[in-house]
């Protein structure tokens, strides 16, 4: 499996990371810890070494899993994990307050049962607490060696700029990696986020790489499904279903199928393949439900897509060519 570099950081990567938000779960959805566990292992034998998890998936549930699978193999690994959701009752278990942060680290590193926790992610903007004393707290655990590199995800564009402004200013460890929904069916960070990531050294995650299964190949023209992941959700309403049931959408579907059909791969695994090939993609988070999903989706590692076919997802999932930029782009300056 190859490496890539994490933003502007010196920590190299594996392209494809191990996405843990189901591990340990209750629902008909989620993956069983035996699983979970042999995912981890397989992964980690296959080569890779970032795995991605999170203080509130499946209740904690996920990060003592992945501490149990990793006993023993943890040089060389990559472990992430968030805090800014809730993880209890209180007024203060939530959010980017100092003190929430510091409690939520030290419960994801018992957790994980490790001593640092190698990327650690601001989860979500907090409305409430100055970003300063978020990443003030984020520096002061680099510092105390909890944790060794900062991330952010679900932040606006220009929460993301302003947080960069006041680490840098303060002299602060700065994000290195953005964890962000990406995909063939979701490309709205372009709009804002790569021109911003590219020039800041901002390293992209993404999750939701298969458009929450609707990129998995199950689905078709005038089909609403009544099975797979898509049918699973909380948002499975008619409304829901006709926010996907759209010609772009399935116009993506129809140039994914034409070079799985020609190139004898998945669905899943063409869909994959074009995120891979983005050039800020630093690590995809594969959310595998069961180990056959996963061992599919792992073979994307082996898998490239030719300029000619990248151009030809592209056309198919290109946004719309909204203000302004498509002022910018028209007006820009060009040496």
């Amino acid at each position: 499996m190859r490496y890539k570099r994490l933003g502007n950081s010196g920590l190299l990567v594996t392209e494809l990371a191990l996405g843990a938000m189901l591990f340990g779960g209750t629902e008909s959805r989620d993956t069983p810890e035996t699983d979970s566990i042999r995912m981890i292992h397989r992964y980690i034998d296959l080569g890779g070494n970032h795995i991605d998890t999170a203080d509130v998936y499946t209740g904690g549930r996920s990060e003592e899993i992945v501490g149990k699978a990793i006993k023993g193999k943890r040089d060389g690994l990559v472990i992430a994990s968030k805090v800014r959701f809730p993880t209890g009752a209180g007024k203060n278990d939530v959010g980017l307050s100092r003190y929430h942060i510091m409690r939520g680290v030290e419960d994801s590193l018992r957790r994980l049962d490790i001593e640092t926790i190698d990327l650690y992610y601001m989860h979500a903007w907090d409305i409430l607490t100055p970003i300063e004393e978020s990443l003030r707290a984020f520096d002061d655990l680099v510092t105390a060696g909890k944790i060794r590199y900062v991330g952010v995800s679900n932040f606006k564009a220009w929460q993301v700029m302003k947080a960069l402004g006041v680490s840098e200013a303060h002299g602060w460890a700065r994000f290195v990696a953005g964890q962000y929904q990406y995909s063939l069916v979701m490309r709205g960070i372009e709009y804002e986020f790569l021109d911003l990531f590219e020039r800041e050294g901002i390293g992209i995650i993404p999750w939701g790489a298969l458009g929450g299964g609707f990129l998995s190949g199950k689905y078709r023209r005038g089909q609403r499904p009544e099975a797979g992941r898509i049918s699973m959700m909380p948002d499975h309403t008619e409304e829901a279903w006709h926010r996907r049931d759209n010609e772009r959408n399935w116009d993506i579907i129809d140039a994914v199928g034409k070079i799985a059909d020609e190139r004898g791969l998945n669905y899943a695994q063409v869909a994959l393949a074009w995120v891979k090939a983005q050039p800020l993609v630093s690590s995809i988070i594969l959310g595998a439900r069961t180990v056959e999903q996963f061992e599919d989706n792992m073979k994307v590692a082996e898998i490239d897509l030719t300029p000619e076919e990248v151009a030809m997802l592209n056309e198919a999932s290109a946004l719309p060519d909204l203000y302004p930029y498509r002022m910018i782009e028209a007006y820009g300056r060009k040496i």
